[in-house]
């Protein structure tokens, strides 16, 4: 069997989600945090926990996932698989995941992540795609709205876990710095509404109009700190058609039963890349 697989989802999956970043750590450190069931939804913002419930004999692993929301949790179980000593250097994790809540706007889907190290620590990688869920609605906003705030949430949760692995800056404390960074621009964005505002009503024209600009501006352009974490520092397109292929073990990884319907039923999720 080939190292990867080739061509591309079918029909009703989507366009592949892309995300990768370099971090300077070691493929241990990396493997750990991403890895561990108890440490993966810290820094993930696709996961709010993360239960193993068994393994077989081929070492793929069960799981079951949990996105909570303010008034709903969303629900679904997943298989993956780790190869963490390959013959080139890498690791590779491949997993394929389902739910049966009407109300995620995500169905069956398949990804991986590939770890490469490289002579300033490690490359990390993921790709995967899904079917739509919730339906036609679902559908509707899945190109324009779903697919691209998954790939910011993606990003930005790479990026904490770049903070995390780097320098040992908490994912909850990153996550703070965030808010705080984004309340502050936001600020300084409202803050510029209201001197336009008092621009246009003829009341101190000039002085008004300089601040609101400048407030503006800096709300703007002003690069966040380095402590902050930015989907911005991820490469989001693939550079290369190497990186954007799963390995071949996603071929045979075996779909999870969909939660709920016992053990002799599995979702079809048909998606690979």
């Amino acid at each position: 069997m080939g190292e990867h697989l080739s061509g591309s989802p079918p029909a009703g999956a989507g366009q592949q989600i892309y995300v990768e970043i370099g971090i300077r750590t070691s493929m241990e450190r990396l493997w750990t945090l991403s890895q561990e069931p108890d440490l993966h939804p810290r820094w993930d913002l696709r996961f709010s926990r993360i239960v193993p419930t068994g393994q077989d004999d081929e070492g793929n692993v069960s799981f079951r996932y949990e996105f909570r929301l303010p008034f709903h949790t969303i629900r679904g179980t997943g298989t993956s698989l780790g190869n963490r000593r390959r013959a080139d250097g890498q690791a590779t994790s491949v997993l394929r995941f389902t739910t049966a809540d009407v109300l995620s706007p995500i169905g069956p889907g398949a990804g991986y992540w590939r770890y490469i190290p490289t002579d300033h620590g490690v490359r990390f990688i993921t790709g995967y795609s899904y079917r739509p869920g919730m339906g036609v609605l679902g559908r509707i906003l899945d190109r324009r709205v779903i697919r691209p705030a998954l790939g910011w949430a993606t990003a930005i949760s790479f990026d904490r876990l770049r903070l995390w692995a780097e320098s040992g800056l908490r994912p909850e404390d990153s996550r703070n710095r965030w808010a705080i960074d984004a309340a502050a621009r936001g600020a300084a964005l409202l803050t510029a509404l209201l001197l336009f505002r008092r621009a246009l009503s003829g009341r101190d024209v000039g002085v008004a109009a300089i601040l609101a600009s400048t407030a503006a501006l800096a709300s703007w352009l002003t690069p966040p700190h380095r402590t902050v974490p930015r989907a911005g520092r991820c490469l989001r397109k693939a550079p290369d058609a190497r990186s954007a292929r799963a390995p071949s073990s996603l071929l045979t990884l075996p779909s999870p039963p969909i939660s709920g319907t016992g053990p002799g039923r599995r979702s079809s999720s048909g998606i690979d890349f």
